[in-house]
């Protein structure tokens, strides 16, 4: 069972690729009194990124390998190196997700009542159109095989989550792209952690997706969730601590 972390240390991890225009309002939003430290994961970005996202007060870690995944490896890295925090967030730079709801996601993990919390957009409000047929689709099927093969029925793959450090570091995280998400949620059930979902709000992002704003990148990440999913459920089965 998790302890309580009333006054814990949290640490926010961004990844962005050419975000000028969404990054700034990210991180206007977030409630600054509850972070010790953002950390925006510059994926290569050719635009004003990297110099706004210093301006808004966050660390700028250069992620020069492609992938989503990738950017988020390269942050924790150096979270590794600069004395890591008790708590970690995750979301996007496109400012779909609401950083304002932060305090929602972490008071599970503050309670002592979650390990994991994952942000979904399936049990919260979501804006018209922000989130594509083919991203629910995906999400609903990805679902359901980790309800099938690890026994554990999650509602949604969300960007927006939070983790507890050391249970992070337990993970081995390593995809590079798009299973990240996936590779989060079904080592969490494989080793035993507590998770749990709240309700989170969604809207538009701005400008175009890289995986759901094309065919390609949509069948892509598709394949390589499924896969993620599959490929971990090989072995013993998953010791699921959920709420």
């Amino acid at each position: 069972m998790p302890k309580p972390l009333p006054e814990a240390v949290i640490d926010v991890v961004i990844p962005a690729l050419n975000e000028e225009r969404s990054l700034p309002m990210v991180l206007a939003d977030l409630p600054r009194e509850l972070v010790r430290r953002i950390v925006v994961a510059d994926n290569g970005s050719t635009d004003a990124t990297a110099s706004l996202a210093h301006q808004g007060g966050a660390v700028i870690v250069p992620a020069p390998r492609p992938g989503y995944g990738s950017a988020c490896l390269s942050a924790l890295a150096w979270l590794r190196d600069h004395e890591p925090p008790e708590i970690v967030v995750f979301l996007d730079a496109d400012y779909s997700d609401h950083p304002d709801e932060l305090p929602r996601l972490i008071a599970p993990i503050l309670a002592g009542e979650a390990e994991l919390v994952i942000g979904s957009r399936a049990l919260g409000s979501r804006e018209p159109g922000a989130l594509l047929p083919q991203a629910r689709a995906g999400n609903l099927v990805a679902c359901l095989l980790i309800r099938l093969l690890y026994g554990h029925m999650y509602t949604d793959l969300g960007p927006f989550r939070a983790i507890l450090w050391h249970r992070l570091e337990e993970l081995r995280m390593g995809d590079p792209n798009f299973g990240w998400t996936a590779e989060m949620q079904v080592k969490a059930l494989r080793h035993g952690l507590k998770v749990s979902e709240v309700p989170v709000s969604y809207r538009r992002r701005i400008g175009v997706s890289k995986i759901t704003g094309t065919v390609a990148g949509t069948l892509r990440a598709g394949y390589k969730i499924l896969w993620t999913v599959l490929r971990y459920s090989i072995g013993n089965r998953p010791k699921v601590d959920s709420r």
